[in-house]
């Protein structure tokens, strides 16, 4: 049945998918039927075990039943308003609680939209032009972040994407992560309105901050008077409460989130300091707008999501799962590799012994990588079809789950040896 509906998405889907990523999964994409705790039910009916989570936003894994109740309730009540609802206010207040940076909100519908805004932004709040960005940062798809951009956009080749104009392009610089005499050289001689960055990297598989990074970006920003963008999609709620700004203790001037603060639907949202977000419509003359920002139903699931987190605080157990996974995986690897974990993100990479930034992860054997993919799908178990992607546990993974996946691993690697 899958491949029968890839043939037919072929002839209606630019390549066949409506986000590249999913392309990558050999030898053709699997269609999904049901998501279930830590389980995808393809249409073929084969049950596999998912640690792509819809790639980061399902920390309490697929349907969680208090979150799909709550959006039944919602759903009864009505799920498009066009007006402000009880609820936006509710998700809003939980964020400016948790996240250290969060003073004001705006929300929309996507992580690519936050990143827009939030740049956008940026250069309204400092009358600045330029962006200082890092290589293999994915900030979504858009023109002012798809330069040297992690994900599917390097899987493809693609360091510019064609249709971002030469003047687009000339408003961006980059650096390499984790290289903090580049960002002061460049702080110095550009005038850069704000540095946006992933504080842990999460689109070039996961690559996290030496010691000091993030603190001397920080401080280099306000030596220079530039905007600090943390980019929270992936991290934020995910590695804490707080974020990762919390975990760092590194506090930035604007954040932008999305994934786990929508439950799994589609959401955005920029927040941080008070005077800045009041730059934005109708406060201040920095638009945005959007038919669906605040959507009652995102709402409902992001607040429902936040709830349990807050209530049985699983980041323990959530981070033991993926620490015990990837410890297992490190000594299975027999080949020169490197595993990198942060609470319950990690990826390993063949054939280097250290990962510390894009350029790194670009020589690593991805080509071994997508082989072991391919075989540990056959076994079921999904792990992401790219090696620059992040293998996720969320709280449906438990010890059954994890140890199947593991005796899994352990079949695959020995085959491949």
């Amino acid at each position: 049945m899958s491949y029968e509906l890839w043939k037919e998405a072929l002839s209606l889907f630019a390549g066949g998918v409506n986000s590249p990523v999913r392309a990558l999964v050999r030898p053709s994409p699997f269609f999904t039927a049901k998501g279930e705790g830590p389980f995808l039910i393809t249409e073929d009916g084969k049950k596999i075990i998912d640690y792509v989570l819809g790639y980061g936003p399902l920390i309490l894994g697929h349907s969680p039943e208090r979150v799909k109740q709550k959006i039944k309730e919602q759903v009864d009540k009505g799920w498009l308003y066009g007006t402000p609802s009880r609820i936006e206010v509710e998700l809003a207040k939980k964020i400016i609680n948790h996240i250290p940076s969060a003073q004001k909100v705006r929300f929309v519908n996507s992580g690519t939209e936050a990143t827009m805004n939030a740049i956008r932004l940026a250069r309204g709040f400092t009358g600045r032009t330029k962006i200082l960005k890092f290589n293999g940062n994915y900030h979504g798809a858009h023109d002012y972040a798809l330069i040297e951009a992690g994900s599917a956009v390097s899987e493809y080749g693609i360091t510019i994407s064609k249709g971002v104009p030469e003047e687009v392009v000339r408003t961006v610089t980059v650096c390499e992560y984790n290289d903090l005499e580049c960002v002061e050289r460049r702080l110095k001689s550009e005038n850069i309105a704000a540095v946006i960055l992933e504080p842990v990297m999460g689109n070039y598989g996961v690559i996290p901050p030496e010691d000091g990074f993030l603190r001397g970006v920080k401080e280099l920003t306000s030596t220079y008077g530039s905007l600090l963008i943390f980019d929270e999609v992936i991290t934020g709620f995910r590695l804490d409460i707080g974020g990762a700004q919390s975990l760092f203790k590194v506090v930035p001037d604007l954040t932008t989130l999305g994934k786990i603060i929508g439950g799994g639907l589609p959401i955005g949202a920029i927040t941080g300091k008070r005077e800045i977000m009041e730059s934005i419509t109708p406060a201040g003359s920095v638009f945005n707008a959007g038919t669906f920002n605040a959507n009652p139903l995102s709402m409902t699931a992001g607040i429902a999501t936040i709830e349990e987190l807050e209530n049985k605080n699983p980041y323990t157990e959530i981070n033991r799962a993926a620490e015990v996974l990837a410890d297992e995986i490190d000594q299975m690897i027999k080949t020169e590799h490197v595993t990198h974990r942060i609470g319950s993100m990690f990826q390993f990479f063949l054939g280097v012994k250290d990962v510390k930034n894009a350029s790194d992860a670009k020589i690593t054997n991805r080509a071994l990588y997508l082989k072991i993919h391919e075989m540990l799908l056959k076994e079921g178990v999904f792990i992401p079809p790219s090696q620059l992607e992040t293998i996720f546990t969320s709280t449906s993974h438990n010890d059954e789950v994890i140890n199947i996946t593991i005796d899994k691993f352990k079949k695959v690697l020995g085959e491949l040896a």
